[in-house]
């Protein structure tokens, strides 16, 4: 889906919009130590002056994320340590240069800059011919490598991340996946640092990449969350791991196949990760895994120089159960003795362990979240909220443009508290959005549906404005999304269509509906047959529906055009 920019338009600017904020100051609140990292996927439309390319005016780009960066200390005091260039898109070396001097220029030399999250090549090889850019350049970060870099990155001597990786679904196979890379990023690719996305599967399970986080949390309206293995997985390297701490440079493969990495905070502590997970058991969605065998082993580790004074280890361990369903997640064991220098485990397939100086570790004993629930069957939002918590209204998932709270100060009254699509321009776009903007809402389940809700076109002669049933699709396919969209537009006409593009007619007319005037728009699904009403009166019935069968609810607009929506109600 699409989150909402800190400037819309050349004159704005706003630090409370969307919920990264929120994000960055709760995960503050549980870890300071934790870094920040900031990455556009896309910029709003008046960066690029028409064009869909953010370089060509360098000066402008880098006002807008600088911008971003002081918002965050002045409105919030976050520190983000890391700003990233362009999402697996193209990077322009004028533009990193002239990023870091408007950083410095503003007091930001501590933020660091990582490019180009997207592949080793082609930065690796301008770095060595740059030596201007290598000196602006921190960190190279590439998505998905696969545990593997290339000889001109290690040639750059610069710090090498996975800096977007993961991107599983998060049952067992996930959690297999995220062990083996967390530990081989490392051990075959010299990557000292690893980024899942994403954080948390809090949207729709039905859109693309559902539950491809390392947690589950997608039902706001009951509660319900799910703390997946991928999260222990993780626990057994961030818990006993800050960053700052050092990678021991030792051949990390173990002779059975599977891995093992060693951290140092370089004041006395040692921190041992082993994982032996099977290829089967640990495929991630990119790239392809070559064949590889694990077999059970006995694994002898020797602690040499300062660590040979090391006497015991706490151990934590996690197996994957798979197909015998037992398994044990981050559960501690019995110290480890180490001898002279040294001590063996009996290592199975598809274990974690974690062997370590420190004392801490913990696996909290949360309450049981409350029970899953299905989006309510009868549900209203009228947006009347004087001092909201978020920019946007709950469970509505924007896909493209930002549907924010508004408030009408010239309205009687009826209408003073809405909700308003703000986006007016095309973006320079990431993915492929759409050229009309959706936001959906509800049960992808749902089958039988009337939606009703008060739309207000404010584009003269070609406004237009939609609401939507059994709507099947949205973020990178939200182009191809079907479904039953009744629409009507500020010429007087109305139309339905079973595609957000617009180009399967199912039935047009007359409405009589103005641009800058309240109307009620109801659309009411049933089997096969769908019917509309304008201001409680049919407007068109017994259209024919084929498919999709089942889908969310939705509004948005023709285009990209302000457009204000009120008292929401589907049922």
């Amino acid at each position: 889906g699409t989150e909402p920019s800190h400037m819309h338009y050349e004159n704005d600017e706003n630090y409370f919009r969307g919920y990264e904020w929120w994000l960055m100051k709760e995960a503050k609140k549980r870890n300071p130590k934790i870094k920040l990292i900031g990455l556009p996927w896309t910029f709003p439309a008046w960066i690029g002056k028409g064009e869909n390319w953010p370089y060509d005016y360098p000066d402008v780009t880098a006002y807008y994320i600088v911008s971003w960066i002081l918002g965050a200390k002045q409105y919030h005091d976050l520190d983000i340590d890391y700003i990233g260039i362009w999402n697996e898109r193209a990077f322009s070396s004028k533009y990193i240069k002239l990023l870091r001097y408007t950083l410095d220029k503003h007091g930001l030399q501590q933020v660091r800059i990582i490019a180009s999250d997207r592949l080793w090549e082609p930065i690796s090889f301008v770095l060595l011919l740059d030596s201007e850019l290598h000196g602006v350049v921190d960190v190279i970060g590439a998505h998905y490598p696969g545990t593997k870099t290339v000889p001109n990155a290690l040639l750059t001597k610069k710090k090498l991340w996975s800096s977007e990786d993961y991107s599983t679904f998060n049952d067992e196979v996930g959690a297999g996946c995220w062990a083996r890379i967390l530990n081989q990023n490392y051990v075959n690719g010299n990557m000292t640092a690893t980024i899942a996305w994403n954080l948390v599967a809090s949207y729709y399970e039905e859109l693309p990449f559902g539950r491809c986080g390392l947690m589950t949390a997608q039902e706001p309206w009951s509660g319900h969350y799910k703390v997946e293995a991928p999260i222990w997985i993780t626990a057994h390297t961030t818990q006993f791991t800050q960053p700052g701490w050092s990678y021991l440079q030792v051949d990390g493969h173990l002779e059975g196949g599977g891995s093992f990495v060693a951290l140092t905070d370089g004041l006395g502590n040692l921190t041992i990760i082993i994982e032996t997970m099977t290829h089967n058991h640990s495929q991630c969605i990119r790239p392809p895994l070559l064949h590889f065998s694990v077999t059970p082993q006995r694994a002898t580790f020797y602690l040499k120089g300062s660590f040979y004074m090391v006497e015991t280890l706490q151990v934590w361990h996690s197996r994957l159960g798979f197909e015998s369903g037992n398994s044990s997640l981050f559960q501690q064991l019995h110290p480890v003795k180490v001898w002279k220098g040294s001590f063996s485990l009996d290592l199975n397939v598809d274990e974690v362990y974690t062997l370590t100086t420190l004392k801490t570790g913990q696996k909290c004993g949360c309450p049981e979240p409350p029970p899953p629930q299905p989006f309510p069957s009868n549900y209203k939002d009228d947006f009347n909220i004087r001092n909201p918590p978020f920019s946007e209204a709950p469970n509505f998932a924007d896909q493209t443009g930002v549907f924010e709270y508004f408030i009408n100060a010239s309205d009687p009254g009826d209408h003073v508290f809405t909700l308003r699509q703000v986006v007016v321009q095309r973006p320079i776009t990431w993915a492929s959005d759409a050229d009309q903007t959706i936001s959906l809402i509800g049960n992808f389940q749902w089958v039988n549906m009337t939606v009703t809700c008060d739309i207000y076109i404010e584009n003269q002669r070609d406004g237009g404005v939609f609401i939507a049933g059994r709507v099947d699709n949205g973020g990178i396919y939200v182009r191809r999304t079907k479904g039953v969209f009744f629409w009507v537009f500020a010429d007087g006409t109305y139309r339905v269509t079973g595609d957000l593009a617009g180009e399967e007619i199912l039935m047009k007319g007359l409405s009589g509906v103005r641009d800058n005037v309240w109307h009620t728009l109801t659309l009411n699904i049933q089997g096969t047959s769908a019917s509309g009403l304008l201001n409680g009166y049919p407007l068109w019935e017994n259209v024919t529906i084929s498919k999709p069968s089942n889908g969310w609810a939705a509004i948005g607009t023709r285009s990209f055009e302000f457009a204000q929506f009120d008292n929401f109600h589907v049922e």
